[in-house]
């Protein structure tokens, strides 16, 4: 079923489409934001409701999920968790896990819309029924402000002692750069889940933003970052490496972005998963092809500048595309290089089990495309224990000033610190 946008308040029903999704037990919202590169193919899509689902712990999960895809031809929607590092390479997780996800979970949805363009198409056995309840669905009255007591896994001296501990590593080489994360959490915490994501959204649009509901556990996800996207024959990864803040004018964000694009550390981090990136695509693509496109793209978000690099190639067509997914995960930017080194030193030094945060959320299509974000920037939520975590991380280079990358990760959690009403 297909309705021209001109007959509806697209943004009101968007929103009732959100809401009445969210009374099922599963749904995923992915949002581009009016964002738009040449690799989109639509501005958003709503999966509702559970045909069939496939759910994994380490082991066999992208075993399962490859038979699961070739099963269910579809749109087929879901996470990985960046703890499936432990399926790719000899690599453990032994920190606190206080969220319980799933390492992997996958489901066919009942009920699809996507909104692009001047159409909203809905696809579902039941079309007509689902376009009249979401447009008979009420309008919401905006909820009391909400407000976290938030606390700090690190604190400032502590991240900033383990930063300067994990240079030594890098000045013995060891690595040549990690991404060392911390966790920001809340217990006994009530939330409105829906209520914050909508906030965030609002606050910090991002191009691959994603509600996910898993029964009573959700993740709130204001990514602006590609992991791996298919398209036909092609694969594209855009890693992001370099952050800075948003100027208070025109003029000083201008300078802002162009200290960004020219500064040596930064293009220092960027380069390095720029290379890794490389790498991982050789492991999935027809060789030969892999190219890099785009270095240093200087792209600007409502709360920040990010510098991001474009890699393609093209897909060994030998591999389906979970293998392939399987080949380059995790994603360069939320490890380090060399890669293994990096995974199995910040277990030792992070405080916190990633799980689904650094993994990925996205979708296969029924064109046989695919594409799925970074989970960074991104609220987790357990209902039933009530547990709310976000967690946040700076590329460590030999040149990183540990208080300067303490600083950068306040600045990528300030919009969540802000929907959720608290200040540290």
């Amino acid at each position: 079923m297909r309705i021209a946008t001109g007959t509806v308040d697209l943004l009101l029903f968007k929103s009732k489409a959100l809401h009445w999704a969210s009374g099922f037990e599963v749904c995923a919202y992915l949002d581009s934001n009016g964002f738009s590169d040449p690799y989109s193919k639509f501005e958003t899509l709503l999966a509702i409701g559970i045909k069939h689902s496939v759910r994994c712990n380490e082991g066999s999960a992208f075993e399962e999920l490859d038979t699961f895809r070739k099963k269910n031809p579809g749109f087929v929607l879901g996470f990985f968790s960046y703890d499936l590092k432990n399926e790719t390479e000899e690599l453990a997780s032994q920190n606190a896990d206080h969220l319980h996800f799933p390492e992997l979970y996958f489901f066919v949805p009942k009920h699809v819309l996507l909104f692009k363009g001047a159409e909203i198409e809905i696809i579902s056995d039941d079309a007509g029924k689902i376009f009249d309840a979401i447009k008979s669905y009420p309008e919401l009255e905006s909820k009391t402000p909400t407000n976290v007591a938030i606390k700090a896994r690190f604190s400032r001296d502590e991240y900033i002692t383990t930063v300067k501990t994990i240079q030594q590593h890098i000045t013995r080489g060891d690595i040549y750069e990690t991404n060392f994360c911390q966790e920001f959490y809340a217990e006994n915490c009530v939330l409105q889940p829906l209520d914050v994501f909508v906030k965030l959204n609002r606050v910090s649009p991002t191009p691959f933003s994603a509600f996910f509901k898993l029964n009573n556990k959700y993740i709130l996800s204001a990514s602006p970052e590609r992991y791996l996207a298919k398209r036909g024959e092609r694969l594209i990864s855009q890693p992001i490496k370099g952050t800075a803040k948003r100027g208070i004018d025109k003029a000083e964000d201008e300078h802002l972005k162009t200290e960004l694009k020219n500064h040596p550390k930064e293009q220092q981090e960027n380069v390095m998963i720029v290379d890794l990136v490389r790498n991982d695509l050789t492991r999935a693509a027809k060789p030969g092809t892999v190219r890099v496109e785009e270095l240093f793209g200087i792209y600007s978000f409502e709360q920040v500048h990010q510098m991001i690099s474009t890699v393609t190639c093209i897909k060994n067509e030998a591999l389906s595309d979970v293998q392939a997914i399987k080949r380059t995960f995790p994603m360069g930017s939320m490890t380090g290089a060399p890669k293994v080194s990096a995974m199995r030193l910040m277990e030792q030094y992070e405080r916190t089990k990633r799980g689904v945060y650094s993994g990925a959320i996205g979708y296969f299509g029924p064109d046989d495309d695919f594409d799925f974000n970074v989970v960074i920037r991104t609220i987790f939520y357990n209902a039933e224990n009530r547990y709310l975590s976000l967690q946040v991380g700076s590329a460590i280079t030999h040149n990183a000033y540990p208080e300067k990358e303490y600083e950068e990760c306040l600045l990528k959690a300030k919009a969540i610190f802000e929907v959720l009403g608290c200040n540290l």
